[in-house]
């Protein structure tokens, strides 16, 4: 394939179109299935998106918008949304009574942890179509790409 040698050799446009156009196809396909498990639960992709964010911890309304990379505003409204349907709950940090928290609520812990069950069993019943040394080279190389592009110094690195 034409796009082999570039990838090969020097990462010619077509072959870097290519990944392109790989990742965002698998990722649109595997946010179409999630997004068809939460409508089972009458929760949307924001509302889903939140609460990965906050299922290691409580996060200020601040760090709730910079990790979902949305307004303060929309935030707000999210949060609303979902206060009011138990998701999640404000609560006061105890050392600066001026910032608010969001945190999990049990029935949203429980939605999340229901709807990556569905998630995972779609990726299994496709991973199952490639060899044991197939999912363990996938595996590796994601963990690769993902190290590069979420490290602080991923500009510097050049492998």
């Amino acid at each position: 394939m034409e796009w082999e040698a570039g990838i090969q050799d020097d990462l010619s446009s077509e072959s870097v179109a290519h990944v392109d156009t790989l990742l965002r196809e698998i990722s649109l396909m595997v946010r179409k299935k999630g997004k068809e498990a939460l409508s089972d639960y009458g929760v949307t992709p924001p509302q889903f998106h939140a609460l990965l964010a906050l299922k290691d911890g409580a996060l200020s309304m601040g760090e709730l918008c910079e990790s979902m990379y949305l307004a303060p505003s929309t935030i707000t409204d999210l949060v609303d949304r979902m206060e009011a349907t138990e998701l999640v709950e404000r609560i006061r940090d105890p050392l600066d009574r001026r910032v608010v928290r969001i945190r999990i609520r049990d029935k949203g812990r429980r939605l999340l942890e229901e709807v990556l069950a569905r998630r995972h069993i779609y990726l299994s019943s496709v991973l199952v179509h490639l060899s044991s040394a197939e999912r363990v080279q996938l595996v590796r190389s994601l963990e690769k790409l993902h190290e590069i592009m979420f490290s602080p110094d991923k500009d510097s690195k050049k492998e």
